[in-house]
């Protein structure tokens, strides 16, 4: 017997081509898919920014500087905006702080100018703006029976509310209501809801008469009588009566919300 020991020499396949078809590219390749839905919605994201805003942002990365002397005077620069007179000779917008000097103005006037229709005038804030109600008494009413006509009395007192408004920018909501008495005119099927409807147009007229720009009426609407005044007394004839609203700026109602 040999006393040697047989070598056995194993020869093993060459894996390197194999190599190639691992799994680390299959790593890049996610890489570069990430990077590029970052992309897009990076661009996506610009696209949706307004202009003055993309302008903004390029100016305070060419002089970043100049925004931090800004800021630093911002509380000032702001105290005088709101000081400064609005353009066309206009009164400021009437927003959540100006809107107690409207009401207090439009009390006075109406103190001074309708003395004897004091009565029929509520003046109060509400969610929005200043409301303005020109309300219906026993023998003295805003409209004939069933009519949409002003009376004298109603010209009157839409008259010293335009004159009070018309120098603001603000726009205006003009309401009308009714009472809950059924009303249905001869020969026509008209109801409290087109009644309200048409005694709110007939207010949005003599506004407009009397120096209300068309253009800032912001809607026209009859409500009939579901939104009563006096709610005890759905008949009382305080619940046939007109709102006009002088609306607070969008910008500053959206403000609050948040």
């Amino acid at each position: 017997m040999d006393d040697k020991a047989t070598i056995i020499i194993k020869r093993g396949k060459n894996n390197k081509h194999a190599a190639h078809h691992g799994g680390s590219w299959k790593v890049a390749y996610a890489d570069f898919v990430t990077a590029m839905m970052a992309f897009f919605l990076m661009m996506w994201l610009i696209s949706m920014v307004s202009p003055e805003k993309k302008a903004a942002v390029s100016q305070y990365f060419k002089e970043p500087n100049v925004f931090k002397e800004q800021s630093s005077s911002s509380a000032s620069s702001k105290s005088m905006l709101d000081k400064s007179p609005s353009p066309l000779g206009m009164a400021p917008p009437v927003g959540k702080a100006g809107a107690t000097d409207l009401v207090a103005k439009m009390k006075k006037s109406v103190e001074q100018k309708l003395q004897s229709f004091r009565n029929q005038v509520v003046i109060d804030i509400v969610e929005g703006g200043v409301r303005i109600q020109l309300i219906d008494m026993e023998g003295s009413m805003m409209f004939p029976a069933g009519s949409n006509d002003l009376s004298a009395r109603g010209k009157e007192i839409i008259k010293l509310v335009a004159e009070n408004i018309k120098d603001f920018p603000n726009r205006i909501a003009v309401e009308g209501h009714t009472d809950a008495a059924p009303f249905t005119a001869k020969g026509a099927h008209v109801t409290n809801w087109e009644l309200s409807t048409a005694r709110a147009s007939s207010a949005r007229r003599e506004l407009e008469n009397n120096g209300i720009e068309p253009t800032t009426i912001a809607r026209v609407v009859g409500y009939a009588d579901q939104e009563l005044y006096i709610k005890e007394n759905p008949n009382d004839p305080r619940n046939r009566r007109i709102s006009i609203i002088v609306l607070q700026p969008r910008q500053q109602v959206m403000q609050q919300l948040r």
